[in-house]
């Protein structure tokens, strides 16, 4: 069973899960600088990185599995949180321009019919951002944090699943370096780790990162003209009549 929106929003309360959501929505926002006048939508359990984006995106929504559950979401003016099936969107197509998906793919009951939804809301321009988990990184292997729920992907997993659902991956990123401990004196060296580690690049953070665009598929053209079989010439035969052709 996937972890509840409860669970979940209690995590990003305690010490450790303050130190996340910062180093993740560092992340995020390198990638997304600016939002202005787009709409942005949030899948799986993403509020807690939504809330830089509220002053510049023109449209923002929190889509919540119902098979997590939903809370309301932000706790102060307008309610943008819904809970929605896995697979079925009241959103129309084509109508979303940035697509954040956080606790969301390694939870999902089937990956390939919520990543065909995701297809069908973005714009042919939009982009989707996943934060999974790292199959070979620590965090995946303790169930300490919601990183060690559900089912971690390698990169190459991903990809596969990406491409697909006709989306294909065009920026690739890790992080959470540092061990998931809730221990003050190891959090404080979270930021020195967080920046050794995407230096060296070693493959073995706690998520994995990438950003992906929709691949939309050329029309079908008038085809190419079968050519003809050159015509048989004409067979001559001798008869005591005389010459017959066929």
């Amino acid at each position: 069973m996937p972890l509840d929106a409860k669970t979940l929003r209690d995590f990003y309360r305690t010490p450790l899960g303050r130190v996340v959501r910062r180093q993740l929505a560092t992340a995020i926002r390198l990638r997304w600088n600016r939002v202005n006048g787009l709409t942005v939508a949030g899948v799986g359990f993403a509020s807690p990185f939504l809330g830089t984006f509220r002053t510049e995106a023109a449209r923002l929504a929190c889509l919540m599995p119902a098979r997590q559950g939903a809370i309301v979401w932000p706790r102060a003016g307008h309610c943008h949180s819904i809970l929605v099936s896995e697979n079925q969107w009241p959103l129309p197509d084509n109508s979303v321009d940035r697509l954040l998906a956080v606790h969301c793919l390694e939870q999902a009951e089937r990956a390939g019919p919520l990543l065909r939804e995701m297809w069908r809301v973005l714009k042919p321009d939009g982009r989707a951002l996943f934060v999974v988990p790292n199959r070979r990184g620590l965090w995946s292997r303790m169930d300490r944090t919601p990183f060690g729920h559900g089912l971690p992907f390698s990169r190459g997993q991903l990809e596969t699943q990406l491409t697909d659902a006709l989306f294909t991956p065009v920026d690739w990123g890790e992080a959470l370096y540092f061990p998931p401990v809730n221990q003050r004196l190891l959090l404080r060296v979270a930021n020195p780790l967080e920046r050794f580690g995407s230096s060296m690049s070693i493959g073995v953070a706690g998520v994995i990162l990438v950003e992906a665009k929709k691949e939309v598929m050329a029309p079908v053209g008038t085809g190419k003209r079968v050519a003809q079989p050159a015509s048989l010439k004409p067979v001559e035969t001798r008869s005591t009549t005389g010459v017959r052709r066929f």
